[in-house]
């Protein structure tokens, strides 16, 4: 298997890019892995890179994007971060992989029984983690769901915050970045949020949050 080049990343849609992804997850998850020649793909992406997708996720080491979409590399941008929180940093990132460099869609990817939602459910302060985490506070006070054992015992708690994370994190880049929002606005980028699951590899893509060549649904994420 081929490392992306420009032609091919530049013919791609962003539909075909999830189409892409998703397929990947199938195979990773029925361990049908794609047979790739890492050397090979070194010396293909030596002289420069054209990945196709920009996907936030979380430092977890459970969650390599790469791993669980079943790619190689070169194939994608890989910003990772406790909690995927969204920061000035990560826009900056997601602005250079798509405006600069290609990538035709972002997908914002939590996790199940994630350590950073923990911490933000148990209102953890501890250094700098305290600052990351008081991003993820608004989505602790945002989930109405359950009433009690609003803490880090409470699986189910717990991914409830991580699904409206997601939600959020997709708002905050639509909100935060004219210039993905414009990119998005066109159809030359799509986005979405995603849940990967630790216990099965299966990731489930938020259909909800997913902005694909459709202008009016703008308006109703920036909600």
């Amino acid at each position: 298997m081929q490392a992306y080049n420009k032609t091919t990343q530049g013919n791609l849609t962003p539909d075909q890019v999830l189409e892409v992804l998703q397929d990947g997850n199938k195979r990773f998850v029925n361990n049908l892995r794609i047979n790739r020649n890492l050397l090979q793909q070194v010396n293909e992406t030596r002289d420069g890179q054209w990945p196709i997708a920009a996907i936030v996720s979380c430092m977890d080491s459970r969650t390599s994007a790469e791993l669980i979409f079943d790619l190689g590399l070169g194939d994608i941008f890989s910003i990772r971060l406790a909690g995927n929180v969204i920061s000035e940093y990560v826009l900056g990132s997601l602005e250079y992989a798509c405006s600069v460099a290609g990538s035709k869609f972002i997908v914002v990817l939590g996790h199940t029984k994630c350590g950073a939602i923990k911490g933000a459910c148990d209102h953890i302060e501890m250094g700098n983690l305290t600052a990351l985490l008081s991003e993820i506070t608004p989505s602790v006070a945002a989930e109405k769901e359950h009433q009690d054992n609003r803490n880090s015992t409470n699986e189910s708690f717990v991914d409830a915050v991580a699904n409206i994370h997601v939600d959020r994190s997709v708002k905050t880049i639509m909100e935060r970045s004219p210039i993905l929002k414009d990119l998005i606005e066109k159809g030359t980028i799509g986005i979405i949020g995603a849940m990967y699951d630790v216990v099965t590899g299966q990731v489930s893509f938020y259909n909800h949050t997913m902005i694909i060549n459709h202008p009016k649904s703008v308006a109703m994420v920036a909600e």
